[in-house]
């Protein structure tokens, strides 16, 4: 009971940070990661906030889970619901600022802070994700390599996106280039270690 407490809060926590760092990298101006420059550029031709088009767009991707017959977890379900909240929550907090050192810095606050948060979250062992799930869905289903599939989607939403009015700069190839190698760094730290059973050990022998 005490690990499975551990692993939601830790799940929540993540799931909070990664919304959080998301707003920064928005209120930032300098680019945004694919999906969320496809975030943006829908939020110019529908009446929601940045967080309700991630919401929005969470939902309609997990319909697309049922052709690839993925399996859902708490996470993905809170993914859905939190990420979005708490992207509205920080963007009425922050300010947006004037001054490039400080766009630069909410920049880089921002591409760290989302990768211990997607460490925590992934760490915790509670679901995927929506958009991750789409794209190991489709690896699974068309025996494509992961770099295929996962590059040509994350291409068809920034394109996408940059069409429809989504900002795309410095910050979307920052985001490219590191995301990767810091949630690498913070996983190690976060990534809950299950307990296994010694053999001959069955639930009735407890």
């Amino acid at each position: 009971m005490a690990a499975m407490t551990r692993r939601l809060a830790q799940l929540v926590l993540g799931l909070w940070l990664y919304g959080a760092t998301m707003a920064l990298m928005v209120e930032s101006g300098l680019g945004l990661d694919p999906w969320d420059v496809f975030h943006e550029g829908l939020t110019h031709h529908l009446p929601l906030t940045f967080g309700q088009v991630v919401i929005l767009v969470g939902a309609v991707v997990l319909l697309l889970w049922v052709p690839l017959r993925q399996r859902l977890g708490i996470g993905t379900v809170l993914n859905v619901l939190l990420v979005g909240v708490a992207v509205d929550v920080t963007l009425a907090w922050l300010p947006t600022p004037d001054h490039l050192a400080i766009q630069v810095a909410f920049l880089l606050l921002g591409v760290v802070g989302n990768g211990l948060a997607g460490a925590l979250y992934i760490g915790a062992d509670l679901g995927t994700g929506p958009r991750d799930g789409l794209w190991t869905g489709l690896v699974r289903r068309t025996g494509r390599s992961v770099r295929l599939v996962r590059t040509a989607l994350e291409l068809t939403v920034l394109l996408v996106g940059f069409a429809l009015g989504g900002t795309v700069g410095i910050g979307t190839v920052v985001y490219a280039l590191v995301i990767g190698p810091v949630v690498q760094m913070f996983l190690p730290l976060v990534q809950v270690r299950r307990v296994r059973e010694p053999r001959g050990l069955s639930v009735a022998s407890r």
